[in-house]
């Protein structure tokens, strides 16, 4: 018998690539709408407390095991901005178009070498809401911030963030190699990896 997890998120393509991931294990990956779960206040100042505080939110709501992620992008010569507030940078809550024209607007004129930045992704699980030890993993993905927006795929700051070792944008990678090299893709194959080892000494 399969096990229900809830994901604290409403995003269809995260589900469809969680259960991808996790059916195989024994889970059921349901979106935390299924549940009427209240979005959570994200009132965190780490990715790693919003995550927790999402997953707590919703295995308070739901009385099941629930998983949340949660992510952005840290740009050096900002101090890590925007960072957790990568999604609402320039005030409305996911304006990507938005975003990435103040991201630009912040960076005009610095040199290349001093546009390096990252994404991170953390992934937050708890069997219950009282989960003393929450399983964390964390996924990171190097870059630099580009001067002006390449390629059509992904969303958010995709656009601007050149991967050196693919030599474009993350918006140029087709989506098959984006969801194997991302931030978000290491953090799945660390969880991944927890929940084989987890399902092996049950």
């Amino acid at each position: 018998m399969s096990q229900t997890i809830v994901l604290a998120s409403n995003n269809a393509g995260k589900i469809t690539e969680f259960n991808a991931l996790l059916s195989g294990l024994g889970f059921d990956v349901k979106p935390q709408d299924d549940f009427d779960v209240p979005e959570a206040d994200e009132t965190g100042l780490t990715f790693i407390e919003n995550a927790i505080l999402k997953a707590r939110n919703a295995c308070a709501h739901t009385g099941l095991p629930a998983l949340a992620d949660d992510s952005g992008i840290e740009v050096d010569f900002l101090n890590g901005a925007p960072g957790i507030y990568s999604a609402r940078f320039a005030g409305d809550h996911g304006n990507n178009a938005a975003n990435n024209t103040l991201l630009l607007k912040k960076l005009e004129g610095v040199d290349e070498q001093k546009r390096t930045a990252r994404f991170h992704c953390v992934l937050a699980y708890l069997r219950h809401k009282d989960d003393p030890t929450p399983l964390v993993f964390h996924g990171v993905w190097e870059g630099r911030i580009l001067t002006s927006t390449e390629g059509l795929e992904g969303f958010g700051y995709d656009p601007l963030f050149y991967v050196p070792e693919c030599g474009c944008s993350a918006a140029s990678l087709p989506k098959e190699v984006k969801n194997q090299i991302s931030h978000r893709a290491k953090a799945l194959k660390q969880l991944l990896a927890a929940f084989q080892q987890q399902s092996a000494s049950l």
